[in-house]
């Protein structure tokens, strides 16, 4: 039997097993969004392009084409049989009557009436084929997904760290939100951002969210035993996936690194840190606030070493080194460790942002 079958029959709700058309609302891929106005302008120019090819159609085989009163149709009179043509009112006063006339009717202006039918009704497709849309859009989606990052909460810490991600130049289709809130999740996808809805303590819904194939996950949950639960399904499946996590409590550092987050950093303590920096030296915390901030002045970034910087110190460099990065471990740059740069080394420098 089918896993598929099998799943409906006992009940089981696994999100990866459903088909695209199932997942509208909970999976939510954004796309180029057009205002009402300039939709309503632009099927509006649409029908009055079917109108006027089906005027010079008809005004150029006039003669194949009688009215009611045996008179030769005029300009105003093609005007009006394309008119009452293309809204199928079709008073028949005015018929085709040579068999080439007949044979432009049929190839011609009949595929523009239904096109200026469609034009017409446009509104009211477009909202009953959205699902059919949105579906098509998930499965693309689902099978294109690869090395994008996923960000798990998007309260203020998950906002601030997609803002930081933005702010050094990474694409917003390349970032996946899971959060419970669609609220939350409406506002992820008013910057562009792929949304999931559900909780990332499932195992399932993180395969929707492409961890299997992500590069990083950022988890930025509320609890820190929820950020737990969390990193460890996301290190189960997604073994090579650098994972960042937040932390309200500097004791429980410990669980996440074990529950294989790659880097966790303290929210609260590091925060406060910098409020009891404040009452003494101000200036301080504006130019950590200022490295943190990568649209404008000073910001902290990591490169790899040039050829040209392989065996230099990394004070005489032309950037602030702050740190190397070696095998994993990171050095000051006043250690001994420190005093030349090897040819694997990450630098931890300093650069200026442009204005």
């Amino acid at each position: 039997m089918p896993a598929r079958w099998r799943a409906r029959l006992t009940g089981a709700d696994v999100l990866t097993e459903r088909p695209g058309f199932a997942l509208v609302g909970v999976l939510r891929v954004p796309q180029l969004q057009t205002s009402p106005g300039r939709a309503i302008v632009r099927r509006i120019g649409y029908a009055l392009i079917a109108l006027a090819l089906v005027v010079l159609v008809v005004y150029l085989d006039r003669d194949g084409y009688t009215d009611n009163q045996d008179d030769e149709l005029s300009l105003l009179d093609c005007i009006y049989y394309a008119t009452v043509s293309l809204s199928t009112t079709g008073y028949g006063d005015i018929a085709p009557i040579t068999e080439q006339a007949r044979l432009v009717n049929i190839l011609i202006i009949t595929p523009l009436r239904v096109f200026f039918l469609i034009v017409l009704v446009g509104t009211t497709l477009s909202a009953l084929t959205e699902s059919s849309r949105q579906a098509f859009r998930i499965q693309q989606w689902r099978r294109r997904a690869r090395n994008h990052t996923v960000v798990v909460g998007y309260g203020t810490k998950g906002r601030a760290a997609v803002d930081a991600m933005l702010g050094d130049g990474v694409p917003p289709s390349e970032i996946v939100v899971v959060d419970t809130d669609p609220l939350i999740l409406e506002a992820a996808a008013g910057q562009g951002l792929v949304t999931v809805q559900g909780s990332a303590t499932r195992s399932d819904v993180l395969r929707l969210a492409g961890d299997p194939h992500c590069t990083s996950i950022v988890v930025a949950a509320d609890r820190d035993d929820t950020a737990v639960l969390v990193t460890l399904t996301a290190r189960e499946l997604a073994p090579a996936a650098k994972i960042v996590a937040a932390v309200r409590e500097s004791e429980n550092t410990h669980v996440l690194r074990r529950s294989g987050a790659d880097t966790v950093v303290v929210s609260s303590e590091t925060a406060g840190r910098l409020l009891g920096v404040a009452t003494a030296t101000p200036g301080v915390v504006q130019m950590v606030e200022d490295l943190l901030t990568p649209e404008a002045g000073f910001a902290i970034t990591e490169r790899a070493a040039e050829a040209a910087e392989i065996g230099e110190s990394p004070r005489h460099l032309t950037d602030i080194v702050l740190g190397i990065v070696r095998d994993g471990r990171r050095l000051h740059v006043g250690s001994p460790e420190a005093a030349t740069i090897g040819a694997d080394d990450r630098l931890l420098c300093i650069r200026r942002v442009p204005d």
